[in-house]
C-alpha cells in the first residue's frame, strides 16, 4: 500500500533529493548546513522505514521496490553534486566513480535477475556500505560549511575510500553470485 507509513518514509527520501541538489548550487553556509540536515534526516528513513515495515507487518512489494531505489536515488545525487561543487575532486573522483559503478551494476544485475525470478537478497556487507556511503556525504556535505576545520574534509574523503572498498567487497560478491545463476541456465 502506498499510504504505509514506511512507504511514505522512503517516498519522502525520493522528494528531498530535489531540495538538496538545488540548496547545493546556493553559496554560503547555510545551504550546506540545510543540505546536511535533509540529507541527515533521509537517511535516518532508510533505517526506519525497513524497521516499520517489518515491525508493523506492512512490508509490501512497493516498499521492496522503492527502498533501495531511494537509496541510490539519494546516493548517486550527492555523489554527482559533490565532484561537481569540488568537495570531491583529485583521486577521491574515483572512489565517487566506483560507487556510481557498482550502482548500476547492480541495479541491472538485479533487473536481469529478476526476469529469471532469481531473488539477490541485500547483505549485511552491504548494508554497512550504504551506512559508510551516508556518513561519508553527510561529512562531505557539512565540511564546506565548517572551514575551520580542515580535517573534517579529510574525514570525509577517508570515509568515502572506505565506502569505495566496501562498495567493490559487496559488487564483486553480487556479481559473482549473479552469474552462477545466469552460466546455470
Amino acid at each position: 500500500m502506498l499510504t504505509s507509513l514506511p512507504n511514505l518514509l522512503t517516498l519522502a527520501r525520493i522528494v528531498v533529493i530535489p531540495l538538496v541538489v538545488a540548496l547545493l548550487y546556493l553559496e554560503g553556509p547555510t545551504p550546506h548546513w540545510i543540505a546536511f540536515g535533509l540529507f541527515s534526516a533521509a537517511c535516518i528513513t532508510d533505517f526506519f522505514d525497513g524497521w516499520l515495515a517489518r515491525r508493523l507487518n506492512v512490508v509490501t512489494p512497493l516498499g521492496r521496490f522503492l527502498d533501495p531505489i531511494a537509496d541510490k536515488l539519494l546516493v548517486v545525487a550527492i555523489l554527482v553534486m559533490l565532484v561537481a561543487g569540488g568537495e570531491i575532486a583529485g583521486v577521491s573522483v574515483i572512489a565517487a566513480l566506483a560507487i556510481l559503478a557498482r550502482e548500476i551494476l547492480v541495479s541491472g544485475l538485479r533487473e536481469y535477475l529478476a526476469e529469471l525470478r532469481v531473488g539477490m537478497p541485500v547483505s549485511k556487507l552491504a548494508k554497512w556500505k550504504t551506512t559508510v556511503q551516508m556518513a561519508a556525504l553527510a561529512v562531505l556535505l557539512v565540511a564546506p560549511a565548517l572551514p575551520g576545520l580542515p580535517l573534517l574534509l579529510a574525514l570525509g574523503e577517508a570515509l568515502l575510500w572506505l565506502a569505495a572498498l566496501l562498495t567493490v567487497v559487496t559488487g564483486w560478491d553480487y556479481v559473482t553470485r549473479g552469474l552462477k545463476h545466469m552460466t546455470a541456465r
